[in-house]
């Protein structure tokens, strides 16, 4: 199959980018691709248990997506990907959230059914484990907001139905706390105490990404569980109000959680050219910060990125969040948008001198002990 002239223009931006230490790099891993990495990055990536804590399985909401099996391309994108789980989770919100998350988890619940020889559900951490082994890619169902919660009860009952991960808000505030672009902050009221409270019986993993500082440093304290950041990136390095202070990342730190960085290009730098580079800088930040153990991936993209949607998604997507969010002409960065940006992650962790076991550790060994943690298995 040809390559698109956007991955064509990808392909060669990425080895740009890549160049002064992916020269010696001489292994392909897709058919599809031209790109090539190095034996260590390939043994690192196939050897490692990847987990990407907000991926979505299509940045497409359109019926004509998901009522069709998945096509050859695709399937053959997440088999060459590395991944082996993805946090798969939309933002719902307002008056009929509780349906729009009873609609998500049966549309998306079907499709991964239906398209079983790639993808496989997730209970417990050990069927990702499986999934690893079977050659597929176990899907987190989860939710970027609480709206479907109407009393505590509700928890339990929409971890039956398979949600395994909530965030307490998206960007805005709702019953039970701000998101993190309210003009006021009043932390984590007492329903969404309750909430939380229900979360850890369970074993829902509390997810405090799109809150805002307060409530994120409130589910925090109120969980007595270890909490997700699944996708931001550190406000040390980019002043932005979707990512996290080092207060907040401290504190998730200390409660033995785990922080995902995202690759969403005005969550990373405010210049351009915006690379993987740049991203890798956030993990090097929690590093220092925190220590290895508490940082992870968590893309907030599916394997194609933002900017190959249509231009019609492309602009209702964009339409959904406030000035604030401060969207660029183009939503990824150079070097992680396209399937195999795992390898191109690892390249460039390698170029700055981390360790096999470090390594292993950002791919998906932190977020595994998270999630055994909170699911169990």
């Amino acid at each position: 199959m040809l390559l698109t002239r956007r991955q064509a223009i990808c392909a060669a931006a990425g080895a740009a980018v890549a160049a002064p230490y992916v020269a010696k790099a001489s292994l392909p891993v897709s058919p599809y691709s031209k790109r090539q990495y190095s034996k260590r990055a390939v043994e690192l990536v196939r050897g490692s248990l990847v987990v990407d804590m907000l991926a979505p399985i299509k940045i497409d909401f359109e019926p004509s997506f998901y009522s069709v099996p998945m096509s050859e391309q695709m399937t053959a994108d997440f088999r060459a990907s590395g991944i082996n789980a993805i946090h798969h989770a939309i933002g719902i919100g307002g008056n009929n959230g509780r349906e729009q998350a009873l609609s998500f988890l049966a549309t998306w619940g079907n499709y991964v059914a239906r398209n079983s020889h790639v993808l496989v559900g997730v209970d417990k951490f050990a069927d990702i484990l499986r999934a690893k082994k079977d050659g597929k890619v176990a899907v987190i169902m989860g939710l970027q907001n609480a709206d479907q919660f109407n009393r505590p009860a509700d928890v339990k009952m929409f971890y039956e139905l398979g949600l395994r991960c909530s965030q307490l808000t998206y960007n805005s505030q709702n019953r039970i706390g701000s998101g993190s672009t309210d003009r006021i902050d009043g932390g984590v009221s007492d329903f969404g105490a309750s909430i939380i409270e229900e979360m850890n019986k369970v074993g829902m993993l509390v997810d405090v990404s799109h809150c805002g500082d307060r409530t994120t440093l409130d589910g925090i304290e109120i969980s007595k569980k270890p909490i997700a950041i699944t996708h931001s990136n550190c406000r040390a390095l980019i002043d932005h109000p979707r990512v996290k202070t080092d207060e907040a990342i401290k504190a998730m730190a200390a409660k033995g959680g785990v922080m995902g960085i995202t690759g969403v290009r005005n969550f990373v730098s405010k210049t351009d050219p915006t690379t993987i580079v740049n991203y890798a800088d956030h993990i090097d930040h929690v590093v220092k910060l925190v220590g290895i153990d508490h940082v992870g991936i968590g893309t907030d993209s599916d394997l194609y990125g933002y900017d190959d949607t249509s231009p019609e998604m492309n602009k209702m997507l964009r339409g959904a969040y406030k000035d604030s969010y401060a969207f660029r002409e183009k939503i990824d960065i150079e070097g992680f948008d396209h399937p195999l940006k795992m390898y191109d992650l690892v390249e460039e962790l390698i170029r700055r001198n981390y360790s096999n076991a470090n390594i292993n550790a950002v791919l998906g060994g932190n977020f595994q002990r998270l999630l055994t943690a909170t699911w169990g298995g």
